[in-house]
């Protein structure tokens, strides 16, 4: 609550959004603005994708090629469950995510008990046929993954020395 004397700038709201990280589980947290974002997915590059009915947030930052961050199998299900991506065209999201949602001005707001109940909604529509899908583009991420750590670093090009006996 407001009193009468505080001005409205200095009101801080906290915002609930989730945060899910790469291992499955599934956090509700609080931030205040998209700095705290920006801090839950480890400073870097944050971007976002927002659902097709433009209620929802997913902030991630972006896995360079060839980096080890694992893909997160639950925000990618979620991502594809409010959009219009299917299992074979949504980007497959790696490491921490964070789903929040915007006011009208665009800033940050908090997940309302309205929104977390559909994005769990959402959540189980997710058919068996797009699980196997995007399980086989993990599997075949993870196998391309590996074949490229597995690489033998080419060898260092050997002194020509066929000119040794040469004085």
């Amino acid at each position: 609550m407001q009193t009468p004397n505080e001005r409205t700038e200095w009101v801080i709201i906290m915002n609930t959004v989730l945060y899910l990280s790469a291992n499955g589980a599934v956090h509700e947290t609080r931030a205040y603005t998209q700095a705290d974002i920006t801090q839950l997915v480890h400073n870097q590059s944050l971007q976002c994708l927002t659902s097709a009915d433009r209620q929802f947030d997913f902030w991630f930052s972006p896995a360079p090629r060839g980096c080890q961050h694992r893909i997160n199998r639950t925000a990618t299900e979620l991502l594809m469950a409010t959009t219009t991506f299917t299992a074979r065209s949504v980007p497959l999201l790696r490491g921490t995510i964070v789903v929040a949602t915007h006011d009208a001005d665009g800033d940050l707001d908090g997940l309302s008990w309205m929104q977390l109940d559909l994005l769990a909604r959402h959540n189980r529509t997710v058919s068996a046929h797009d699980e196997r899908i995007i399980n086989r583009r993990i599997a075949r991420d993870e196998r391309l993954l590996h074949r490229a750590r597995k690489t033998p670093v080419p060898p260092k090009p050997q002194r020509n020395d066929s000119y040794a006996h040469v004085r």
